[in-house]
């Protein structure tokens, strides 16, 4: 997975950005409404490797390469991985706390790293934290959260790679 694109509720022209990703990217898909959800996935499927996000039922419906949990559903990693060996399963994470339950996942999202317009309150980790967080992890960590071609040579080696929204758009 050399680079991430992870899709939000905003319309754009997601199939393109797909499209413009190096061979073995990922697109993670996310939607907060399980319609468009499917939608995005059904029109980004054959495109790239696809992950659903918060979507189990989904996931295996469509024969997508895996699955991506929020935070808060970390632990159910290990419920997929033995249903789902097959699957690429990853999560996000928002601390080095986070990172203890990574188990029975194949990377993980740290954000955000920078300041972000899709989360415009919250406090960034910083590069120097992220790479301190990261460089703890049992599983890759990549960075998100305000990544851009300018700030991602902030990044520490001990990120195995970006992923991010606008950025890719």
């Amino acid at each position: 997975m050399p680079l991430v694109l992870m899709t939000d509720d905003r319309k754009a022209d997601w199939a393109r950005a797909a499209c413009a990703l190096p061979r073995g990217s990922v697109v993670v898909v996310r939607a907060r409404d399980a319609g468009r959800r499917r939608a995005l996935a059904e029109g980004l499927y054959g495109l790239a490797r696809l992950l659903i996000a918060d979507d189990p039922g989904l996931a295996e419906d469509m024969g997508t390469a895996g699955l991506h949990l929020p935070e808060l559903r970390m632990r159910e990693a290990g419920h997929w991985r033995a249903r789902r060996p097959d699957w690429i399963i990853t999560s996000s994470a928002h601390s080095l706390r986070a990172l203890m339950h990574v188990a029975h996942l194949d990377a993980v999202f740290l954000s955000p790293v920078f300041a972000t317009t899709s989360h415009p309150g919250a406090k960034p980790l910083t590069p120097e934290r992220a790479a301190m967080i990261a460089a703890q992890a049992q599983v890759p960590v990549y960075a998100l959260g305000g990544v851009t071609v300018r700030n991602g040579v902030l990044l520490a080696p001990s990120f195995s790679g970006i992923a991010a929204i606008s950025s890719l758009l």
